[in-house]
């Protein structure tokens, strides 16, 4: 292993889910650290962890865990961060690096400061990637592969330190933005967090339809209900923390969707075809951009292979 490409000598990856155990296949498939500790508070997953080999050291005593760690990545449920911040602080070497993987930052930085000491460097972090698997055997070192992971830094925070997490996730694949914790949570909320809601919502009113059968719901389903039952299949627990810590943002966006979905309403009850095209049309453009940017495949079906779920 060269040590030109070591970007921390030790990192420790609290919380081995999808994230979690994504980031130390890749960290080793790259070489770019020197020590990978996996903690987690299940034994069933430190025990899978340690089959699958993606760590050098793996624990369930969290403070032990981050004792001498260049760097900490909390990968633990949103309504998580806080309990685990008060039991790792104390133990935090000076001069480290702590971020997370949440998809919400405003509540992370509550509830993760109160309990950092001043002498490490906090830098909350949103790898904008996954799937709807969870657990050690889900992730992969490709998963944050022309991804994109934002980093929401407190103003007065070391630009060295920023310099070395991004680094650290274009060295697995990422593309890295930086932006304040409150505009993260504003993007986020539409471009994620409602279309979850919606697509939790519209599979729960499917499955409540007493004229539709849920045999029939499974047989007929198109790729547009599919597409809706991938997302809503993700882990519930992340989802029910995700909306309760983003709670202004998704309503405001919520609010949005409703006004324009009250429009969109009026125009299939007046017949008004030209309204409905133009918002088709633009809608299309957004996503030929998207595949563009390289977020997605321009494939038919969605890139799903055929004879595969």
């Amino acid at each position: 292993m060269s040590d030109a490409s070591i970007l921390f000598d030790r990192l420790c990856v609290i919380g081995i889910g999808l994230i979690g155990s994504s980031i130390l296949r890749a960290s080793r498939e790259r070489g770019l650290v020197n020590t990978l500790v996996a903690a987690d508070l299940s034994e069933k997953v430190l025990k899978r962890v340690g089959e699958l080999g993606i760590a050098d050291v793996v624990t369930s005593d969290l403070a032990e865990a981050v004792r001498q760690a260049d760097c900490v990545i909390l990968c633990v449920p949103s309504g998580a961060f806080g309990a685990v911040t008060e039991v790792i602080g104390p133990h935090l070497k000076p001069g480290a690096v702590i971020s997370d993987t949440g998809s919400v930052k405003g509540a992370v930085v509550a509830q993760m400061s109160p309990f950092l000491p001043e002498n490490v460097y906090f830098i909350p972090s949103h790898p904008v990637a996954g799937t709807e698997y969870s657990g050690p055997d889900a992730g992969f070192a490709e998963l944050f592969q022309n991804r994109w992971c934002i980093l929401t830094p407190p103003p007065d925070t070391a630009a060295d330190a920023v310099g070395r997490l991004g680094d650290f996730w274009r060295a697995i694949g990422a593309n890295v933005e930086v932006m304040s914790a409150a505009h993260h949570d504003l993007v986020l909320a539409i471009t994620s967090h409602v279309p979850h809601l919606i697509a939790y919502n519209i599979v729960g009113t499917a499955a409540d339809l007493e004229t539709v059968t849920r045999s029939e719901v499974m047989k007929f389903s198109a790729g547009g209900f599919r597409d809706f039952t991938r997302i809503a299949a993700s882990d519930p627990t992340m989802w029910r923390d995700v909306f309760l810590n983003n709670r202004e943002a998704v309503l405001e966006m919520l609010g949005r969707f409703s006004e324009d979905l009250t429009a969109l309403q009026r125009s299939i009850r007046w017949g008004d075809g030209e309204a409905l095209f133009k918002l088709f049309a633009r809608t299309r453009e957004i996503r030929r951009g998207i595949i563009a940017a390289g977020q997605e495949t321009p494939i038919p079906d969605f890139g799903r292979p055929h004879g595969k779920p």
